[in-house]
């Protein structure tokens, strides 16, 4: 590129070339003198503490320090609501832990091996620094997960016990009945001789409906020349229960039954002086009170007794 000076204080127009290697140099020796031009302002602003510069700074400082200021309280607000947070579920956790563990049956702490050490004194609050704030939720996440095991814990022992309450005889086969003869020796009521008694007699009308004392299945459903109409069930685990004297057998054997489900009804038939149920519990055969079943149950107490 050319540029032609033409002036009338020049006898000749003047003639320059500008290669690019000028632009080039022409950008640099710019640049350098900008940069030394704020590194002098720099030096000059720190060595001698110009006023406007100085102010500079100190806002720009402040307003870094505020940032991190808000900052960190956002964080401890954050890690204050999380601490509550955890210390809330603590409290629920626990107090729910202990009526599951009631319902359970069971002694949460004994059972679980968990002791609370006394303890006391007057309360002296402390500032909580960010990383004592982080350790107490660290510790309440992980108490919060061992309540959680142990709710799981009483959970599984909580439906063992369901299961074993519905499996054991401990509801009344016969509603609104007079308790007759017991379980144990007693004169037979027909030879009036000395005899055992390997259950318990209920006396009711003909027809009464008979239930089922516990869930199980119907080993079976038959006529017994002493029982009369006998229906016996399957508890498993080697505990059965019978049902005699029936005047109706309302299942087959082989049938699933549920507790509270009807079996046949009260009559007289076999060796019998009169409508009643005679009811029993044995244990791999061997005959057991059924009275101490019932009295596990809620009914058992309101019996009437001749």
């Amino acid at each position: 590129m050319q540029i032609i000076l033409v002036s009338r204080h020049l006898k000749a127009a003047r003639t320059f070339t500008i290669m690019p290697w000028h632009v080039v140099a022409t950008l640099l020796v710019f640049l350098a003198l900008v940069f030394s031009t704020s590194a002098l302002f720099s030096w000059l602003s720190v060595h001698l503490r110009l006023p406007l510069i100085e102010d500079l700074l100190v806002k720009l400082q402040l307003q870094e320090s505020q940032k991190t200021r808000n900052y960190l309280d956002n964080n401890l607000q954050l890690m204050a609501t999380r601490l509550g947070e955890l210390q809330g579920q603590v409290l629920q956790l626990d107090a729910l832990g202990d009526r599951v563990s009631g319902l359970a049956g069971i002694k949460r702490e004994a059972s679980l091996g968990i002791v609370k050490p006394s303890q006391g004194g007057p309360y002296l609050p402390a500032p909580t620094s960010p990383n004592a704030m982080q350790s107490e939720i660290d510790r309440l996440a992980d108490e919060v997960e061992r309540h959680s095991d142990d709710l799981v814990y009483l959970e599984f022992k909580l439906l063992e016990k369901r299961v074993k309450d519905r499996l054991l005889p401990t509801m009344l086969p016969v509603k609104d009945a007079t308790l007759g003869s017991s379980f144990g020796y007693r004169a037979d009521p027909i030879a009036g001789l000395r005899s055992m008694h390997e259950g318990l007699d209920f006396s009711a009308e003909t027809g009464t409906p008979v239930v089922a004392a516990a869930d199980g299945v119907v080993l079976s459903a038959t006529y017994h020349p002493e029982y009369g109409n006998l229906i016996e069930v399957d508890h498993g685990q080697g505990l059965t229960s019978r049902y005699a004297h029936l005047s109706r057998m309302d299942v087959t054997p082989g049938a699933l039954v549920k507790r509270g489900g009807r079996l046949g009804a009260v009559g007289s038939t076999g060796r019998s002086t009169g409508p009643h149920l005679h009811f029993e519990v044995r244990m791999l055969g061997v005959a057991q009170n059924p009275a101490q079943f019932l009295k596990q149950g809620e009914e058992y107490a309101q019996v009437r007794r001749r």
